[in-house]
C-alpha cells in the first residue's frame, strides 16, 4: 500500500511542479498583459484629466490667465503664432487612449441582462463596498462613452474655439452646460474609483495592515474626488457667468488686457494727431 502511494506521488509530482506540462496547456500571459495595458491607459487618462482641470480652472484666476494657458498649448509663445492643430493632435491622442482603455475594460462588463442580474444579486447579497464601487465605475464608464465623445469631437474639430470668451460662449450660448455637469460628475467619479482600484490591484502603498491601507486609500480617494468636483463646479460657474455677460457679443474672441491697453493707447495717439 505504501509502495502504491509512493508510486502515485512520483507520477503526480511533475504535474504539481508544473514540469511536463506542454506549452499549449500553460496559462496564457495575454490576460495579464491586457490588464496591465488597461491599468496604464487608465492611469494616463486620470493624470491627464487632473492636469486638464487645473488648466481650465485658470479662468478662476483671470481671463488673461486662461488666455495665456490656451495660447501656450497652441505654441504661440514658441513660434510667435498660434497653431490650433497642435490641440487637435493632443485631442486625437486622448481619444486613442480612451478607445483603447474602453475596449479593454469592456472585457469585464456584464454582456447581457442575465449576467447583470447575477452580478446585481451578488452585490446586494455581499454588501461589499469595493464591489459597489466597481458597479459605479462600470456605470460612469458607460456614461462617458456618450458624454465625453461630444466634448472631444468639438475640441478635435474646433480647437480655435477655446478661450475665455470662446469657451464661455460654448458653455452658455451653445447650451453645453448640462452636458458638462454630467461629464464632470461621471469623469471625476470614474477616475477616482479607478485610481483607488489600481492602487489596490497592484498593491501600491500596501503596508502591514491591508485593511487599514484600504480605508486610508478610500478616504484619500473621496477627498480627491470632492476636491476636483468642487473645483470643476466653481470653474463651470465662472464660464457660465462670463457666457451670460458675453451673450450679446457671441462669437467675439477674447483680446488680452495688455493688447487692449496697447490698442487703446494707439487709438488715443491717432485721435490726438487728427485733432
Amino acid at each position: 500500500m505504501r509502495r502504491k502511494k509512493d508510486s502515485l506521488m512520483e507520477r503526480l509530482s511533475p504535474l504539481i511542479a508544473g514540469v511536463g506540462l506542454s506549452d499549449k496547456s500553460r496559462a496564457s500571459r495575454w490576460p495579464a498583459r491586457l490588464d496591465l495595458t488597461q491599468s496604464a491607459t487608465g492611469l494616463m487618462l486620470v493624470l491627464f484629466m487632473w492636469g486638464h482641470m487645473f488648466f481650465v480652472s485658470s479662468i478662476l484666476v483671470s481671463k488673461d490667465a486662461m488666455w495665456t494657458i490656451t495660447k501656450f498649448f497652441e505654441g504661440y509663445f514658441f513660434f510667435g503664432k498660434s497653431y490650433t492643430w497642435i490641440v487637435s493632435i493632443v485631442v486625437a491622442l486622448v481619444i486613442a487612449l480612451i478607445v483603447t482603455h474602453a475596449l479593454l475594460a469592456t472585457r469585464k462588463f456584464p454582456i447581457n441582462y442575465r449576467q447583470f442580474k447575477a452580478f446585481r444579486g451578488h452585490m446586494r447579497m455581499m454588501q461589499h463596498e469595493d464591489t459597489t464601487l466597481w458597479f459605479w465605475q462600470v456605470f460612469t464608464g458607460f456614461a462617458l462613452f456618450f458624454l465625453a465623445s461630444v466634448h472631444l469631437f468639438v475640441m478635435l474639430t474646433r480647437p480655435d474655439r477655446i478661450g475665455p470668451y470662446e469657451s464661455s460662449d460654448r458653455v452658455w450660448s451653445e447650451h453645453f452646460w448640462p452636458l458638462y455637469i454630467l461629464l464632470l460628475l461621471a469623469v471625476e467619479l470614474h477616475g477616482g474609483i479607478g485610481l483607488y482600484r489600481l492602487a489596490v490591484k497592484w498593491g501600491w502603498f500596501i503596508g502591514n495592515d491591508a485593511n487599514r491601507t484600504r480605508h486610508r486609500l478610500k478616504l484619500l480617494k473621496w477627498t480627491i474626488t470632492l476636491f476636483f468636483l468642487a473645483l470643476g463646479f466653481a470653474t463651470l460657474a465662472a464660464y457660465v457667468k462670463i457666457g451670460i455677460d458675453h451673450q450679446g457679443r457671441y462669437g467675439e474672441p477674447y483680446v488680452p488686457s495688455q493688447s487692449q491697453s496697447t490698442s487703446d493707447a494707439f487709438d488715443r495717439v491717432v485721435r490726438g494727431r487728427n485733432a
